[in-house]
């Protein structure tokens, strides 16, 4: 070992000594470093106020010594203080984020004071900024909203559109990963009845055909890629799936789809356009194959909400029933708003028109849903409302009478930043769906939970 290596050590092992112990007291750190032999009185002593605690992890921080400022940083952060835990907090969040690059730990430093703290703008800011560094543009929208509503000073506005303006400046890859267990009471969304009428009779359905219960794991991924293209725009690959997979597997689902297209900024505005194709398959076999073109356009409404429409033209191949083959249509609006530094939420009308080479599979639907979320402590909660009707243009042949739909459907969702695991976090969602048909066999109703792992911001 090297004289400089035996020096280093030392400073840093100095620095989590006189850390710990100065976290002891909520103002004033006293310690005292004793060298005599057990039993002798220390010769002498060492006393190291708050403030210069601090010095020292800054000065380790400028000499590019992380480890030693790592050490005092996350000590003085258990100081009983508030004030003094979050300033240590947000000069650790900044050293990772502006000197280390570790956007996604120093997101979860910026999350752990706003927990404590939700009003305070500069560090909501600050982890819209980290949302922005790893990719995740509508998180930062959503922080810089947040940020808004309380009302900010001049030199903290000026430093929001700042970062809202750059937000062409992009991670250029990542990914995301989530895992739920999911028990469901009607893992294929199917009747209870027994028959289905028709036009020569009841039918008797078998038991695949019938609601079934389960309890599956629940897989959603995401990758991306970004490239620049111009002073204004990129160019976004972006490959996504999920699974559901049960002990039964012909009532597994999943899902791939790839996406290929150019994001473009505009001041404040961002339009996003892509192609590309999808697969889906039910219990392994190849249900459907898609192809289409989408685009996303956001503007922001004032300070406080956003406005974003979403657009989807796809072609659609039926691999177990050609006569539903046809085009789908959808289109979406909706705004989102930031009330308090707290609470917030949002609502979307959706439509959607699918065409099939039977007019009976051929269908017009449109609904409303909103949202709304909760920080309480270190937990944000999340509840959903949603409705939809659906008619298809004429009665199938073997069916009474023409289909027509009206499905609610609600959640509510805990996310427990208190048991963080990392950057991700455990939660717990429960959803309910009841949809209503003229079709006994589209009339279901249906409770599902799911408990896991998602991001923790």
């Amino acid at each position: 070992m090297t004289v400089k290596d035996s020096t280093t050590q030392l400073a840093a092992a100095g620095a989590i000594a006189l850390a710990l112990l100065a976290s002891s007291a909520p103002a004033l750190a006293q310690t005292e470093v004793a060298s005599a032999a057990a039993g002798d009185p220390p010769p002498h002593s060492v006393s190291l106020t708050s403030t210069q605690l601090f010095e020292f992890a800054d000065a380790a921080r400028d000499a590019g010594d992380f480890v030693t400022a790592i050490a005092a940083y996350r000590a003085l952060a258990e100081n009983p203080d508030t004030e003094l835990r979050s300033e240590a907090r947000f000069r650790l969040g900044m050293m990772l984020a502006d000197q280390q690059q570790k956007y996604r730990a120093a997101a979860v430093e910026f999350r752990k004071i706003l927990d404590e703290k939700p009003d305070a703008a500069r560090v909501r800011i600050e982890l819209a900024r980290m949302q922005v560094m790893m990719g995740n543009l509508g998180a930062a929208e959503r922080e810089f909203r947040t940020a808004q509503s309380a009302g900010l000073p001049p030199e903290v506005e000026r430093l929001v559109r700042f970062y809202a303006n750059a937000l062409s400046a992009r991670k250029p890859f990542g990914a995301s990963l989530e895992v739920a267990l999911a028990p469901d009471n009607n893992i294929n969304r199917a009747t209870r009845s027994d028959t289905l009428g028709t036009i020569i009779g009841d039918f008797t359905l078998d038991q695949d055909a019938k609601a079934r219960s389960g309890l599956g794991l629940t897989t959603r991924g995401q990758a991306y890629l970004r490239t620049g293209i111009d002073k204004y725009a990129q160019l976004l690959v972006r490959l996504s799936g999920s699974a559901t997979i049960y002990q039964a597997s012909q009532f597994d689902d999943m899902a791939v789809s790839l996406q290929i297209g150019p994001e473009y900024s505009s001041g404040a505005d961002r339009i996003s356009l892509a192609a590309g194709p999808s697969w889906r398959w039910f219990g392994l076999e190849l249900y459907s194959f898609s192809y289409g073109v989408s685009g996303n356009y956001r503007h922001p409404l004032g300070k406080r909400a956003q406005l974003t429409i979403d657009s989807v033209i796809a072609h659609t191949e039926n691999r177990r029933n050609s006569l539903q083959n046809g085009e789908a249509f959808t289109l979406s609006l909706g705004i989102d708003r930031a009330f308090s530094s707290r609470f917030g939420g949002g609502v979307q009308f959706n439509s959607a028109r699918e065409t099939a080479r039977d007019p009976g599979y051929a269908t017009a639907s449109g609904g409303i849903s909103g949202y709304l979320y909760r920080e309480i402590g270190k937990t944000t909660a999340t509840a959903t409302l949603s409705y939809n009707h659906l008619e298809a243009d004429e009665r199938l042949f073997l069916y009474l009478q023409r289909r027509r739909e009206n499905r609610i459907g609600a959640s509510i969702q805990g996310t427990l930043r208190s048991l963080r695991i990392g950057s991700f976090a455990p939660y717990a969602k429960l959803r309910f769906e009841r949809n209503w048909s003229t079709i006994e066999i589209y009339d279901y109703r249906r409770l599902a939970a799911e408990f896991g792992l998602t991001a923790a911001f």
